[in-house]
C-alpha cells in the first residue's frame, strides 16, 4: 500500500506533511488509522472519538493542509475518508454557528432529501424541538455518535443537532447493498420523538458562506480517491516496457490529476481569502469529479479485469470511487450552475467570460 502525503502543490513528489499547531497531535493517529481501516470504518471512527481536541475547520488559513490530510486518507481508503470528511465538515458547521465542539464525539452530515420520505421538526410546548419522520442517505447512523440533520419546519428547512445514540433513532438494517463502500452504510434513519437542537436559523444551513467550501472538501476526497487508482496505474506500467497506449493513459491521467490540483489549491485560497463562492465551488467540483471519472476509465481500459477481479485493494478503492463520485450529481449540477450563471448575468449583465 502506497502511504505517501498527497500534496497539491507537488503532487507525486513525496512531500510531507508540514508541522502546525492547527489541529491535531491527532493527524498522524488519522493517517495511521486509514492504513489500518482496510474498508471498514471502526479504526478511523475510535481515533475521532478519542481526540480531546477540537477538529480544524476549513477556510480558517490553513485549507489547503486541511484538504491535503482529506486527500492523503482518500489515497490510502476511501472509507476512511468518507468517514473523517463529515466529522470535519460537522466541525465547521459548529464553528460558523459560533457552536461549541462536544470532545468525545464522532460527526455526520445529513442533508439529503428524497420525494418519498420527510423528516418533520416541532417544537414542543416548552419551547424546544424534535423530530419526526426518515431521513435518507445517512452514512454510518448507527456507528455515530451525533449528526446535523436538515428537517422541514413551518419556516422552511432547518438544521438541527441530535444525538444518535437516543432510543428513538432507527437506523435502518438490510438495505445497503453496495459493492463500493460496503462496509458504509449509508440507509435512512426513523425519527421517533428525537430530542433536537437548532443550529442557526431556518434556510442558515444552505445560505451559510461555508457550504460551497464544504462542497469542494469532498471533491478533495475524489481527488485523493484518484490518486489512489493513478498510483495503481503508474506501478502496473513499470511492470512491463510500456506502449504508447500505456504511456498515452499514464500522460493523460497525469495531467488531469494536475489540473485538478491546481483547481483545489486556487480554491484553497479562495476559501481562505473568503472569496469561495457557489459558482467556483461547482466549477471545482464538476472538474474534479469528470477527472476522477476518466482516470478509473482509463485504470480500466489500461489494466483489464485482472486487477478489478484478483487484486483486493485495488478492487475495492475502484467500487469504492465509483460510489463515492455519486455525491456529484452530474448533470444536475451542471445545471444548477448554469442557473447561478443565468442569475449572476441577470443582475449584472454581461458574460462569465
Amino acid at each position: 500500500m502506497d502511504q505517501r502525503p498527497v500534496s497539491f502543490s507537488a503532487a507525486e513528489r513525496g512531500s510531507r506533511p508540514r508541522n502546525s499547531e492547527l489541529w491535531w497531535g491527532a493527524e498522524e493517529a488519522v493517517r495511521a488509522a486509514a492504513v489500518r481501516c482496510e474498508g471498514n470504518p471502526d479504526a478511523m471512527l475510535r481515533v475521532l472519538e478519542g481526540s480531546g481536541e477540537d477538529p480544524p475547520v476549513p477556510a480558517a488559513g490553513q485549507t489547503q493542509r486541511l484538504w491535503e490530510l482529506l486527500a492523503s486518507v482518500a489515497a490510502t481508503d476511501l472509507v476512511a475518508a468518507r468517514t473523517l470528511e463529515p466529522h470535519l465538515d460537522a466541525a465547521g458547521i459548529l464553528s460558523q454557528a459560533g457552536m461549541p465542539w462536544p470532545a468525545g464525539t464522532s460527526w455526520g452530515v445529513f442533508a439529503a432529501q428524497s420525494p418519498t420520505t420527510t423528516l418533520e421538526a416541532v417544537r414542543q410546548s416548552g419551547g424546544e424541538w424534535e423530530l419526526n419522520g426518515t431521513k435518507p442517505w445517512c452514512s454510518l447512523a448507527a456507528a455515530l455518535t451525533h449528526a446535523l440533520v436538515t428537517a422541514r419546519t413551518p419556516e422552511g428547512d432547518r438544521l438541527f443537532m441530535v444525538s444518535l445514540r437516543h432510543p428513538g433513532v432507527e437506523p435502518a438494517t438490510g438495505a445497503w447493498v453496495s459493492r463500493g463502500m460496503a462496509q458504509l452504510p449509508s440507509g435512512s434513519v426513523d425519527f421517533t420523538g428525537v430530542p433536537a437542537q437548532p443550529v442557526q436559523d431556518a434556510g442558515w444551513y444552505l445560505s451559510r458562506p461555508g457550504f460551497a467550501v464544504g462542497g469542494v472538501g469532498v471533491a478533495a476526497c475524489w481527488f485523493g480517491g484518484a490518486v489512489g487508482i493513478y498510483r495503481h496505474l503508474q506501478r502496473s506500467a513499470q511492470a512491463r516496457t510500456p506502449d504508447q497506449l500505456a504511456l498515452a493513459w499514464l500522460g493523460e491521467a497525469d495531467r488531469l490529476l494536475a489540473g485538478s490540483a491546481a483547481l483545489l489549491e486556487h480554491a484553497a485560497r479562495l476559501a481562505d481569502d473568503g472569496e469561495l463562492d457557489a459558482i467556483a465551488a461547482y466549477r471545482i467540483r464538476g472538474q474534479v469529479a469528470w477527472a476522477c471519472t476518466r482516470i478509473l476509465q482509463l485504470s480500466g481500459e489500461s489494466t483489464g479485469p485482472g486487477p478489478l477481479t484478483a487484486d483486493e485493494e485495488h478492487a475495492r478503492r475502484a467500487a469504492d470511487l465509483g460510489i463515492y463520485l455519486r455525491q456529484h450529481h452530474a448533470a444536475r449540477d451542471d445545471a444548477a450552475l448554469g442557473q447561478l450563471i443565468a442569475d449572476r448575468a441577470g443582475k449584472e449583465g454581461g458574460s462569465a467570460w
